[in-house]
């Protein structure tokens, strides 16, 4: 099984989502060593926004791009031959103004291509990107998945949203919230995540087993 870790959060060693994501990665790891994992680390490594170059070279046949043009399209390649390549992906962002971070949403908009990873036919789009199994790992200050300010999260319907366009529709969420209401609040938000990551790993050994 292929694990692809995408990490967004500016706020480095400090991040909780990263902290949690990257411990999951690890877990499924080492519970099946025969598992690959490949880190895209958006703030280390970050992508490009498109721009007119994108926006037109991905339309453009590879022979007749300018060299700008082929560069920023042999990112989103690159970006999107780790997607296919993936069984399980672990996406990772803090909540940021109500959404995820600039730089999550700079690789959504690169895998999110016509002809790669969607079309068009007659009965409308169609995902072309399936077979995975997403986890979204958000962290966040307050507490958004119940109560009156739910109707901010903008992030995971979202996600959720053009991860189910492109045909990913099978996408559970791991919160770490509360993290801006005390230590108190950050110790039970971590503890709570690290529990439903536990039992996440506990129960892809026990369908390991009985493959």
């Amino acid at each position: 099984m292929s694990i692809l870790l995408v990490t967004s959060s500016p706020r480095g060693a400090a991040s909780h989502s990263t902290r949690i994501a990257t411990e999951f990665a690890e877990k499924l790891l080492a519970a099946d060593p025969s598992n690959a994992l490949v880190v895209r680390d958006l703030v280390a490594n970050p992508l490009p926004h498109i721009d007119a170059d994108y926006a037109s070279g991905i339309y453009t046949p590879a022979e007749a791009r300018t060299p700008r043009q082929a560069e920023v399209v042999g990112v989103s390649d690159v970006v999107l031959d780790e997607l296919f390549a993936a069984d399980t992906v672990i996406l990772a962002t803090g909540f940021i103004n109500f959404n995820i971070s600039s730089t999550l949403k700079s690789w959504v908009d690169h895998i999110s291509r016509s002809g790669k990873s969607f079309a068009y036919g007659e009965n409308g789009p169609k995902g072309l990107v399936t077979g995975k199994k997403v986890y979204i790992v958000l962290a966040s200050g307050g507490i958004y998945s119940e109560g009156a300010a739910v109707q901010f999260d903008h992030a995971i319907p979202y996600l959720r949203g053009v991860l189910g366009f492109l045909g990913m529709t099978d996408v559970d969420v791991i919160r770490i919230e509360g993290v801006g209401m005390g230590p108190d609040a950050v110790t039970a938000a971590l503890a709570k995540a690290t529990a439903k990551v536990d039992a996440v790993v506990a129960a892809s050994q026990g369908v390991a087993a009985a493959a």
